[in-house]
């Protein structure tokens, strides 16, 4: 199975994250699932994909041309594709996901995240589960905001089928299972 995993560009300060990180990489590669992941060598992104691919997985990377100028790709993937730009970056990462994960990051993995989110909610990802990676409640904050917005009557249960929030490796593996 190819799964998209969103995740941040920078190590953090948590040791824990980036052990998660490499676990979740062995995983991928001990399962024979393909890694669609951003493309860089860089913080979390660097560690998945070094993990993954040490684990006999296999990586696709989906790179902006912008940070190809900046070095930061990983070199020694199974295949990179480079895109012109942030949006189609995202386009292809979709497009390639049989199944999407937020690990902890930033305001991209937020951004990309997002977009798997709304695509959930207008039936346009049918079957493809969209995980959040809850790593030490991390996500706890958006996991409340999505039962408020059903509170509020904002959104609908019906519209947020499909997006999990899980605290464990163990609980990822039984939804892709």
């Amino acid at each position: 199975m190819n799964i998209t995993v969103y995740l941040g560009s920078t190590p953090g300060k948590d040791a824990k994250l980036m052990k998660a990180t490499q676990e979740l990489g062995q995983w991928l590669g001990q399962n024979g699932h393909t890694l669609v992941y951003g493309g860089s060598k860089s913080g979390l992104m660097g560690i998945l994909a070094g993990a993954t691919l040490k684990a006999g997985g296999e990586v696709i990377g989906v790179e902006a041309q912008m940070f190809m100028d900046e070095g930061v790709e990983f070199e020694g993937l199974t295949k990179l594709i480079v895109e012109k730009d942030i949006p189609d970056r995202r386009k292809t990462m979709i497009k390639y996901g049989e199944a999407f994960i937020a690990f902890p990051g930033g305001l991209g993995t937020l951004e990309e995240i997002s977009e798997i989110m709304s695509k959930k909610a207008l039936n346009q990802l049918e079957g493809a589960p969209c995980i959040f990676y809850n790593f030490n409640g991390y996500y706890d904050d958006l996991e409340r905001m999505l039962h408020t917005m059903i509170d509020m009557e904002l959104s609908t249960p019906a519209k947020q089928k499909g997006i999990h929030f899980c605290r464990k490796l163990a609980e990822i593996e039984e939804i892709l299972m």
